[in-house]
């Protein structure tokens, strides 16, 4: 029997394509944009992710002052003095970074150039495509590390790794050696792309290359995650007590850990993606409600066909249930279109780094199918209540 019927409420959509699809397309577009926006939302989570994940939980990253580069006091001095005085760092590293043009005989672009201690390849977990870090010996030498994206541009997607070792590059007007080149990473220090950098020594950024221009960032590990409030509050002493900074005075810098720049992006990203959906859900029942006044027409227009199938032996359940299928099957059918067309999109939406997800064609057509049962029980209902005897001398 509920063969037949599912039979007889197909036959009763096709009757009327256009009424059908009108109403499918509420649902079509919520389902597809809930795909969309949770594929946006996700793509954003994994972003912030993949920007921190050479970070490790415990690393504290001291900022200079929001007055920018010319207000800001940190120097390369201040790492040293850390390591010194601190009892609760285990390790650290600075960076000191800027823009600038980086040139080849045949291109050029303008890049952010980071000057670079020894040890901050094997602090941030990058690894080299080909070549070395920087040695002691090199710490005021013209010699560059290129990020994998700075290589691909300059020398064209297929250039040899090993090949651009030794050849020469010009980083704001000064030809500098290439000596690595990084593996594509896609990450950050949270601000800047590392595969949209060059690295020079430390030295040689700060005192030929950027100058003034330029502003010092510093990185410290806590030997224990349970330390690094702690040792937060240690850092922070010790570069009020360097930069000799009175109590009434603020600090000239920024200390913050990572997890926390972390949890802040996520749960900003997170939030946003709430909110799309909220919005893609008042779309769908939006939807709905346009699927139940489609289907109160619908059921006033066979309101004869209503009560000719009571005459011949029809049951309310069985009346309920073929309105109730019409609903659901316009409901799946829009669902099923909108999950094609939602993952149609993401590649359209790299820029905003969606990502395909499985959760989001669940929520999409879960909540579609809900949709047509919640807005079509009640015209179904008001159907299969129908008087036989009034609803044949209907017109």
């Amino acid at each position: 029997m509920n063969g037949e019927l599912l039979h007889m409420a197909f036959q009763a959509l096709l009757s009327n394509k256009t009424r059908s699809i009108l109403s499918m397309l509420g649902i079509i577009i919520g389902v597809s944009t809930v795909i969309a926006v949770v594929g946006i939302g996700l793509g954003a989570q994994k972003k912030v992710e993949d920007q921190f994940k050479n970070l490790s939980v415990t690393t504290l990253i001291v900022f200079p002052s929001r007055g920018g580069a010319g207000s800001s006091k940190l120097e390369s001095d201040d790492l040293q003095e850390v390591l010194n005085q601190s009892t609760l760092i285990q390790s650290g590293t600075s960076m000191y970074r800027g823009n600038g043009n980086i040139a080849t005989s045949r291109e050029s672009g303008s890049y952010s150039i980071m000057g670079s201690s020894t040890n901050f390849f094997e602090f941030s977990n990058l690894t080299f495509q080909a070549g070395r870090s920087f040695l002691l010996e090199e710490s005021k030498g013209r010699v560059v590390i290129l990020g994998h994206s700075v290589a691909t541009e300059l020398f064209g997607e297929n250039f040899d790794p090993q090949a651009l070792i030794g050849q020469s590059v010009t980083v704001s007007a000064k030809k500098m050696s290439v000596i690595g080149i990084l593996e594509a990473n896609g990450r950050s220090a949270g601000f800047l792309s590392y595969d949209d950098s060059v690295f020079i020594p430390y030295n040689t950024a700060e005192k030929t290359i950027l100058g003034s221009k330029g502003s010092s960032t510093l990185f410290f590990n806590a030997y224990t995650i349970e330390e690094l409030t702690m040792a937060q509050a240690e850092v922070t002493q010790i570069l009020r007590k360097v930069h000799r900074l009175r109590d009434s005075q603020e600090d000239d810098f920024r200390v913050r850990d990572a997890g926390s720049m972390v949890a802040s992006a996520q749960e900003s990203s997170e939030t946003l993606t709430i909110l799309l959906t909220a919005v893609s859900a008042i779309v769908l029942l939006v939807s709905g409600i346009g699927i139940m006044n489609v289907m109160f027409v619908t059921v006033a227009e066979r309101t004869k066909e209503i009560g000719v199938l009571k005459a011949i032996g029809a049951k309310q359940k069985d009346i309920l249930t073929q309105f109730l299928m019409e609903a659901i099957i316009l409901s799946m059918i829009g669902g099923i279109i909108g999950i094609l067309l939602g993952n149609g999109a993401i590649p359209f939406l790299e820029s905003y780094s969606a990502v395909y997800s499985i959760k989001s064609m669940i929520l999409g057509f879960s909540f579609s199918v809900l949709v047509g049962i919640f807005f079509g029980f009640y015209p179904a209902l008001k159907a299969s209540r129908l008087d036989p005897v009034e609803a044949l001398r209907s017109e």
